[in-house]
């Protein structure tokens, strides 16, 4: 693990141009950070006072003063009992973590902050990166192939997954970047500027920006633009609904069939992922899933198994299922790669399960990332690395059979 100072300091270094505004972390911020620990927790301080002052009052949470039933699910479990709560305590309703956080406090996040009773969030109109990337990269195989997405984030996540390749933004706090100010019409006109075809929330866990990913979409779809999250499906199911009726394309991370897995390595449940990949199956939304495999802790075969089989009982076979290699970062750095022969042993059993779309991520140039028709087998989508080689479809059908291909093509 490194020290706070240096996770800064590597971080300034690695803050990215916002493609579109022109907009840099300023040099006062590396200033500080770089001087040493005291004046860069002095400028963290500062700026969250800052922050504060335009932050805006959260969506999905309640005050514990509505009702004991905000935070126990039954009032049986409390009867007898007494207990003084703190003054404006408020329970985020926003992810599966049910936090429940006193004044002057954040939940697990970081991104929300009880005000006095009044939860807000410390990440609406500040983006820390922005980038305009393939679609391909999301991964999103099966969404306007070819595509450029304008690519955003904030800081923040509700996981803390040892082997997020993001952690410098996912594992940050708000007040770790001074960025100005950009509202969400700001936000989709620059991806219109910058030839973009669809805005991508991704990096970091969207969901914590969840009001400023909302306006920005719905700006977005004035100016003929789509809408994609990228995300680990943790939210709860009024803040998923919320976004399926904006969005025009999900992907979720189901990063393992194990609950032991989730606790240990993402300080997360898998239940509440389930729960969500259910649901924007059943909207109108187009999802992807990836599967990160890591030597190790996810990787057995009957893991891989249990997780194809789920996929294909409660989704179905078309969804598109990428089975991504792993590689040594954040705190599992002691870990190989994926062997190359496990991430194509899980796309067989997929495709010999009945899952129609299989690939094999993070491995350029291997056979398994390109698209075959479930038909007649024969390859509808060539890629090379992010970028579309050649495509032999027509109006979403394969050009040999004409059998439809699951996705969105045009």
């Amino acid at each position: 693990m490194i020290s706070r100072r240096e996770f800064l300091a590597k971080t300034a270094r690695l803050i990215p141009l916002l493609s579109g505004t022109g907009l840099m972390v300023s040099d006062p911020f590396l200033a500080h950070i770089l001087a040493g620990d005291a004046a860069g927790a002095a400028f963290a301080r500062d700026g969250l006072d800052e922050i504060i002052k335009s932050s805006p009052v959260a969506r999905y949470w309640a005050s514990t003063k509505a009702s004991c039933l905000t935070c126990h699910t039954s009032l049986k479990t409390i009867q007898g009992k007494e207990y003084r709560h703190q003054t404006n305590m408020v329970k985020c309703l926003l992810c599966a973590h049910g936090c429940v956080i006193a004044d002057g406090e954040r939940g697990k996040c970081r991104t929300r902050l009880n005000v006095n009773g009044e939860l807000r969030s410390l990440v609406y109109g500040r983006p820390i990166s922005i980038h305009v990337d393939p679609i391909e990269k999301k991964p999103l195989y099966h969404f306007l192939p070819g595509a450029a997405a304008y690519s955003l984030a904030t800081a923040g996540c509700p996981l803390q997954c040892k082997f997020c390749q993001n952690w410098e933004i996912s594992q940050a706090s708000p007040e770790d970047y001074q960025v100005p100010d950009l509202p969400p019409d700001r936000i989709s006109k620059a991806a219109c500027e910058s030839k973009a075809n669809v805005i991508a929330f991704t990096y970091n866990e969207p969901t914590v920006f969840i009001e400023y990913l909302t306006d920005i979409a719905r700006e977005a779809k004035k100016r003929g633009l789509r809408s994609v999250l990228i995300s680990c499906g943790f939210m709860n199911e009024a803040p998923l609904a919320e976004m399926c009726a904006v969005l025009d394309g999900i992907k979720i991370d189901l990063k393992g069939y194990s609950d032991h897995f989730y606790r240990s390595v993402c300080g997360a449940e898998l239940k509440p992922v389930l729960r969500s990949i259910k649901q924007a199956a059943k909207s109108r939304t187009h999802l992807e899933i990836v599967n990160l495999i890591v030597p190790t802790l996810n990787d057995s075969d009957n893991m891989l198994r249990e997780l194809i089989s789920w996929i294909l009982g409660e989704i179905g076979p078309d969804i598109p299922i990428h089975f991504t290699r792993f590689h040594p970062d954040y705190r599992l750095r002691n870990l190989p790669p994926t062997p190359v022969a496990t991430l194509e042993r899980a796309r067989e059993t997929a495709l010999a399960k009945g899952i129609h779309y299989a690939y094999v991520g993070n491995v350029p140039g291997h056979p398994g990332n390109h698209t075959y028709c479930p038909n007649c087998k024969k390859m509808v989508i060539e890629r090379q690395g992010f970028f579309i080689v050649e495509m032999a479809m027509k109006d979403g059908r394969c050009k040999f059979c004409n059998h439809k291909i699951a996705g969105v093509w045009m």
